[in-house]
């Protein structure tokens, strides 16, 4: 179970409509926060199939862009993927 603790350090906290108004529809919201900060490749793999089945994945990404995300996985892409995807289209 996550510590509440732990979810307003991850910035997952409630109200979640002001900033991520679309996250009413992540197929996450009722999901543990730690999934989507994982330890291993194994881990990152269970998340990134939560987020394929998202209505919302490209808002999520779009968001972790705009906020420089630099931890966890947002919108089905890793920390590594998503700094690639900034590096070619900068």
């Amino acid at each position: 179970m996550t510590d509440d603790y732990d979810v307003i350090a991850l910035g997952l906290e409630s109200p979640i409509t002001e900033e991520r108004p679309w996250a009413v529809f992540a197929a996450c919201k009722e999901k543990d926060p730690n999934t989507f900060f994982p330890l291993n490749p194994e881990g990152e793999r269970k998340a990134i199939r939560i987020c394929h089945g998202c209505s919302v994945q490209m808002e999520c990404l779009q968001f972790a862009l705009e906020t420089n995300a630099q931890f966890g996985i947002w919108g089905g892409q890793t920390e590594k993927q998503r700094k690639a995807l900034l590096r070619h289209i900068a």
